[in-house]
């Protein structure tokens, strides 16, 4: 574990589950910012602020080199909330697929649950939304087996990174 990413304040994944990214003998989070900024940028997303969203994966991706896992996780998030972005707040279809295309490959080789995010999901509604980008209309993230939304702490946890 890098010390930038380090952060003995974030909790552990709910019992009994191991996602890729948690270390059970150590009782940590290999990358615990980057725990922090999926956790924040997930719940952002299902409350349909995805540029907010979008800013949480891009600000954490900063701290990874290019052709880490985490790097290829965090840039293929921040295609996903984009091209959200670009479906829901400016009707832009092209856009999105474009954007969604991008994340697909950044995608490849991430494991199905990483940092407790259900890739395998993420990467099926994508590709299904190619398609038909009406899949989109109330589709939601799953982070830790359930869904989650913003709370206040969320936007401040992206405000406190933008300072």
């Amino acid at each position: 574990m890098d010390d930038h990413t380090a952060d003995p304040t974030v909790d552990p994944p709910p019992t009994g589950r191991q996602p890729t990214g948690w270390d059970p003998d150590a009782g940590r989070w290999e990358h615990a910012t980057l725990r922090q900024a999926t956790r924040h940028g997930v719940r952002l997303f299902n409350d349909r602020a995805f540029h907010e969203s979008h800013d949480c994966f891009e600000l954490e991706w900063y701290n990874y080199g290019s052709g880490s896992i985490e790097s290829q996780f965090l840039h293929g998030m921040v295609q996903v909330a984009a091209g959200a972005y670009k479906h829901f707040d400016f009707e832009n279809d092209e856009g999105m697929r474009s954007l969604f295309q991008t994340s697909l490959q950044y995608f490849q080789g991430v494991p199905p649950d990483f940092y407790g995010v259900d890739v395998l999901d993420v990467r099926t509604t994508v590709t299904n939304a190619l398609e038909d980008p009406g899949v989109l209309d109330g589709w939601k993230i799953v982070l830790d087996a359930r869904i989650q939304t913003a709370t206040d702490t969320d936007y401040a946890y992206l405000e406190a990174l933008e300072e």
